[in-house]
């Protein structure tokens, strides 16, 4: 029997996969069935293919050289496809489940030295007018609460309480949380809204943040606003306002700051989440440490 044909059959017209998918899948059982077929002779049938097999084909396309996401990717055909086959009772044993997927290695996230951050706020590369106090601010809220981009444009003024020194961001699932504002940022913020009463005297957007034509904000504005400053500090190929976000969040634990408030301020539903900045952390430690031991 043509298990093969029957699955892709079941992808095309149960599943409603596109036709690009579905060439993905069959190109990948493809390979796995002549891999099979040449190395294991006695089990040349995706039937009878065992996780001894499976194993041998991860191995030997993790030596050629083929990247942990290409090969995750080729394993979840073949859970897809093992899956089917025990669904319709071709197979009493899935292989699968004794096949582990290879990690991905974990990036860490990138992040502008707090030196470079305090060069450029405190730089007059931004202009006293109304465009350079607005562009500035940008930054300095990324850098100063961690709130996602999205968060950013959503402000409105009623989110910003200048009494309080706090401000209010609706994150993710429409959860709200509020972050403490420092003095200096209260001065900023009072600075621009004259600024901006004065370009835009006439009724305006409720958004706080708007454009030199007094439209709210979107995206592509703030990337290019953030990458243009940063540029100027840095050389780093990331400048994107999440890059500020895992600033502030990397600066903080670096001062002793507490991990559980962090991850309030950031709005992570899960400590793990926040839990890969302690790695940044970590580094900078190994790096003092090699720097100032003697034996080192």
């Amino acid at each position: 029997m043509n298990y093969k044909k029957l699955f892709l059959n079941y992808l095309q017209f149960e599943k409603r996969y596109s036709q690009h998918t579905i060439i993905s899948y069959q190109t990948d059982l493809d390979q796995f069935e002549g891999y099979a077929r040449n190395f294991f002779e006695d089990e040349e049938g995706l039937d009878r293919a065992g996780a001894k097999v499976i194993r041998s084909w991860i191995a030997h396309m993790m030596e050629s050289g083929m990247s942990v996401r290409s090969v995750n990717r080729k394993i979840t055909t073949l859970k897809t496809f093992y899956k089917f086959m025990m669904r319709e009772q071709h197979i009493k044993i899935n292989p699968m489940d004794k096949v582990i997927s290879p990690k991905l290695k974990k990036t860490l996230p990138a992040f502008v030295e707090e030196e470079k951050m305090d060069e450029l706020l405190d730089s007059h590369a931004f202009g006293k007018d109304f465009h350079g106090a607005r562009n500035k601010l940008i930054i300095e809220l990324l850098y100063l609460t961690g709130m996602r981009l999205s968060e950013l444009i959503q402000l409105e003024d009623r989110h910003i309480d200048l009494y309080e020194h706090t401000i209010k961001v609706t994150g993710k699932r429409n959860k709200e949380r509020i972050i403490p504002l420092e003095h200096a940022a209260i001065d900023i913020i009072r600075n621009y809204l004259n600024l901006r009463k004065q370009s835009f005297p006439g009724p305006s957007t409720p958004r706080f943040f708007i454009t030199d034509k007094g439209k709210p904000l979107y995206p592509k504005f703030v990337y290019k606003v953030v990458n243009n400053y940063l540029r100027l500090v840095t050389t780093m190929q990331q400048r994107s306002p999440h890059v500020l976000r895992h600033s502030f969040a990397t600066h903080m634990l670096n001062r002793g700051a507490d991990l559980n408030a962090i991850k309030e301020i950031l709005g992570h539903a899960d400590l793990s989440a926040t839990q890969v900045y302690t790695h940044n952390t970590f580094e900078k430690l190994v790096a003092i440490y090699k720097q100032a031991h003697p034996r080192a």
